[in-house]
């Protein structure tokens, strides 16, 4: 059982990590900005140097948006005679993603300063003039008839989009014109129909955003047999103290894992162990919101997951699998700033990053969207992702000389075999085999046994693997 994932850490006393529980946080634009150029990008992976100890959050704590214990009852009370907003199932995603500090030291859904800011220049600038990265709008959209119902009230109940239970309360509210197409032009460098994310979300949402500051009346949860490993920010970094770590290098991924993959993360520990680091711990850590339908689920990746434990593809002692619980953007090297900055949050100091990061194939045209290099190269020059190492990684492609999957190289091409995405699927979906060494074979049948799902599933449900099943 995926439990094992977490045996065998040690048992000694250990501090937790404090967390703030802000009435209100104000980004204020300030324009005394002196900026020293750079004549080339630096990659930050480069200059390192050790040093013990978890990086600290931004904003040097942790935010924690969730409301103590004894209060929730009477919270309640007082929500149910609020104004109401119905959330749908990606705005209760990103509740969670502010509650448990992801975001920190965001305190609630971007008001128009903090939206502005981070759609021009992916970050925000915090009162004291440090700035921090954020580069995807966390906002939540309200339609007109909603805007009129609001009124003048000053807060709003936020409720589950599955009950009439109220799970937030939306404090010292501001509402500002929702403008779409600057929106999705800014973020995915495109308007081009077709984008997941924005079809999803933002092309028939409300002309209105509402902002404010967060009150949630109890941790989210979604009760689908993952939830032990939504892991949070303080969570984490609890854990790895635990393991005794002394540097944490974040994977993110919303794919099942392949050797490549593997061979990936155990060569950035063997890079760290050079480096001078005794201990440094994996965190693994894939994407657990909305994601497009060609994916796998969350679900089935996570049982995939498991196998690659199971098998010792990686090592369980040195490896924390947890569920990072952001939505998915597809948005490039305007994602991945936001995929590194969160596990800043959650205590990593190092971040993997490799070919075309949080990238998609283009909509409409026959190409990528982005750039495969830029997302890297972005990540290396971003405002407020100074202190985090990125460690930009080889391609990795099956070796055929080897058997096995192999860092690949360019003076012997004919070697090697490129598996892609849509190939690895094709075959499983034809339940073929890759050649031995791509992947272990138990976390091959897991993707077998999805795709088998699929045909014989009822009504369009997919059934649920026994292992996580509710």
């Amino acid at each position: 059982m995926m439990a094992s994932l977490f045996a065998k850490t040690p048992t000694t006393t250990t501090p937790t990590f404090l967390v703030n529980k802000p009435a209100k946080t104000r980004f204020i634009p300030r324009f005394n900005v002196s900026v020293r150029p750079r004549e080339t990008p630096i990659l930050r992976s480069v200059t390192l140097r050790v040093k013990s100890g978890l990086i600290e959050p931004d904003g040097g704590k942790l935010v924690d948006l969730v409301v103590d214990e004894p209060l929730r009852g009477e919270m309640k009370t007082k929500a149910l005679k609020m104004a109401k907003i119905k959330l749908t199932e990606i705005d209760l995603e990103w509740v969670h993603v502010l509650s448990e500090g992801w975001a920190s030291p965001l305190s609630g859904f971007m008001r128009q300063t903090e939206f502005l800011q981070t759609l021009h220049f992916n970050s925000l600038r915090l009162d004291d003039g440090n700035v921090v990265n954020m580069s995807v709008p966390i906002v939540l959209a309200i339609h007109d008839f909603v805007k009129n119902r609001i009124g003048e009230s000053s807060r709003v109940a936020l409720i589950h989009p599955n009950s009439d239970e109220p799970v937030a309360i939306l404090n010292d509210i501001e509402i500002y014109k929702h403008n779409k197409e600057e929106r999705i032009a800014r973020t995915w460098g495109t308007t081009a129909r077709g984008l997941p994310y924005a079809e999803e979300t933002i092309v028939n949402a409300g002309d209105w955003l509402i902002g404010g500051d967060l009150e949630v009346l109890e941790p989210i949860k979604y009760n689908d047999g993952l939830d032990r490993f939504r892991l949070s920010p303080a969570e984490l970094r609890n854990e790895f103290v635990k393991r005794d770590a002394d540097a944490v290098f974040a994977f993110q991924l919303r794919n099942p894992v392949h050797n490549g993959h593997a061979l990936l993360m155990t060569d950035t520990r063997r890079r760290l162990l050079e480096m001078g680091y005794k201990n440094p711990i994996l965190l693994l850590h894939p994407l657990g919101g909305f994601t497009k339908a060609d994916d796998v689920p969350l679900n089935w990746r996570m049982k995939q997951h498991e196998k690659v434990l199971e098998d010792g593809v990686l090592d369980p002692e040195t490896t924390v699998v947890s569920i990072f619980p952001s939505p998915m953007h597809y948005a490039g090297p305007t994602e991945v700033q936001w995929h590194a900055k969160a596990r800043i949050n959650a205590g990593a100091n190092f971040y993997i990053v490799g070919r075309d990061p949080a990238g998609m194939g283009h909509p409409v045209e026959k190409r990528d969207l982005y750039d495969a290099d830029h997302g890297k190269k972005v990540l290396s020059m971003a405002p407020g992702l100074e202190r985090l190492n990125i460690l930009p990684f080889k391609v990795a492609a099956y070796d055929k000389t080897q058997g096995k999957m192999a860092f690949f190289d360019p003076s012997r091409p004919q070697d090697f075999l490129f598996i892609s995405g849509t190939k690895m699927r094709t075959l499983a979906k034809n339940n073929e085999n890759p050649p031995d060494g791509f992947m272990c074979p138990s976390g091959w049948k897991v993707l077998v046994d999805y795709y088998g799902s699929l045909s014989t599933s009822e009504n369009g449900k997919i059934p649920q693997p026994a292992a996580v099943a509710v």
